[in-house]
């Protein structure tokens, strides 16, 4: 039998945590009742913060209607309402919508769409995808397939297919030992190459997001990166999949990540923000050259339970709104800029950091043994997670990852809703700054 106050729940880790209590802004309360600012929204997802009373509101309209209708037997308004509103944000020929309930879901619908059309077409050896090395795309088996983040891979090799990947745009350590610009942009070159090793005949697609997520740490491509993509893709008709799972819905001071450079996707997938984590919600945007090749012949093979359903859709509508509305994305390029400033500055004094990167409000900083040599630390002392846990002492959360595939390199996100205030902003880098100094008291308690 069940005992009472056992907790049951397992995920990655059996790590107890403390429970929460109540959420307002880019604040929450465990049950102790100590506050923590949330320097990462979560998993990058809060855009717009807790407890915003119109979503609530929204949520209370939506069911005196209806939580749930199948999308095969009805269609209902805010799913229409919410594709019309994304097809008018986004770049003209993105103008069809699926919905998922998340971001592995978005990836896996956005591969699928893509094989289902040249399938259609009669081009049925067009089945690989090509993504970057180290990538991290989603959880399920097919966007685990495009991912490069060894932890989180290993295991499931066997289950998955070897897809071939490029390098990412990772200047801090190039792949090829080459200093931007004389490089010449070898890490774009690269997907030209790879796509004749396989026969441009074969290649499907090339899947990356428009700014690195958790796998990269907030990785901005140098100028110039993805005009090369965008000119390959094109020479070899291969389609061009953004992953803007993280960096949508003014994330990083543009509503698309994809609007800071001049590129036209075939595919988009969309999830994170898009609910703000008031709501499971997800989509993929496509051109419909795309869609009605597909469904016009043989139909989509393909769809979740809960795409479309009327409340995710509803919250989904709101959280768009106020983003517009509330002119969010310009907030994020505002108070990214503040905050950039403040990391560099704390780069400047703790000689650990050895780069701050990043757009709007999606930031990293790389922890280094040697700011020169960049060398990193050593994988077993696990510096990035040690300070997570700091910050979380001291009454922030931000995200710890690696860099170098998983295995070593830390690094930890610092991406606060969009409403962040800047005296907020100023907060947030005064308890960074305090666990900076506690990890590196610590690291010299080691020497």
């Amino acid at each position: 039998m069940p005992k009472a106050g056992e907790n049951y729940l397992f995920y990655q880790t059996g790590k107890k945590l403390p429970l929460i209590q109540k959420a307002d802004g880019i604040y929450l309360w465990d049950h102790t009742g100590k506050e923590y600012i949330d320097g990462c929204s979560g998993a990058i997802v809060c855009n717009i913060g807790y407890g915003n009373s119109r979503v609530l509101n929204a949520i209370n309209r939506q069911a005196k209607s209806t939580f749930f209708a199948y999308r095969l037997h009805f269609d209902n308004e805010p799913a229409l309402a919410l594709a019309r509103q994304l097809v008018s944000l986004a770049a003209p020929h993105l103008n069809r919508v699926f919905y998922v309930s998340g971001g592995s879901e978005a990836i896996e619908t956005a591969m699928k769409l893509c094989r289902q059309y040249y399938y259609n077409r009669g081009q049925r050896s067009r089945e690989i995808f090509i993504s970057r090395s180290p990538a991290y795309h989603g959880c399920t088996l097919g966007a685990l397939a495009l991912t490069t983040y060894a932890p989180l891979e290993i295991p499931f090799r066997p289950m998955i297919k070897p897809y071939p990947k490029i390098p990412a745009p990772y200047c801090y350590r190039c792949a090829f030992h080459l200093d931007y610009p004389a490089c010449d942009l070898a890490c774009a070159r690269q997907l030209e190459t790879v796509i004749n090793e396989q026969g441009p005949e074969n290649v499907a697609a090339f899947v990356a997001e428009p700014i690195g997520g958790a796998s990269t740490g907030a990785l901005v491509p140098p100028d110039g990166y993805f005009a090369v993509i965008q000119q390959i893709c094109n020479r070899y008709d291969v389609m061009l999949i953004l992953d803007e799972v993280m960096t949508a819905f003014g994330r990083t001071g543009k509503f698309f990540g994809y609007e800071h450079w001049d590129i036209k996707a075939d595919i988009i997938a969309l999830s994170k923000g898009m609910a703000a984590g008031y709501f499971p919600l997800g989509a993929v945007m496509a051109r419909d050259s795309i869609v009605e090749e597909v469904i016009h012949n043989t139909g989509f093979a393909h769809g979740f339970t809960y795409a479309g359903n009327p409340m995710a859709c509803a919250v989904g509508l709101e959280v768009l709104n106020i983003i517009t509305e509330d002119n969010l994305a310009a907030n994020a390029a505002r108070m990214g800029s503040r905050l950039l400033t403040g990391l560099e500055k704390l780069s400047e004094h703790y000689s650990i950091i050895g780069q701050v990167r990043g757009k709007g409000l999606l930031q990293a900083i790389e922890l280094v043994q040697d700011s020169q040599t960049r060398q990193p630390f050593a994988a077993d002392r696990n510096l990035g997670q040690r300070l997570a846990d700091i910050a979380y002492e001291e009454g922030l959360i931000i995200y710890p990852r690696r860099s170098i595939n998983g295995l070593q390199g830390d690094h930890l996100l610092v991406a606060p809703p969009l409403i962040i205030t800047s005296e907020q902003v100023t907060q947030l880098l005064e308890r960074l700054e305090k666990a900076l100094a506690r990890l590196v008291k610590e690291i010299d308690a080691r020497r």
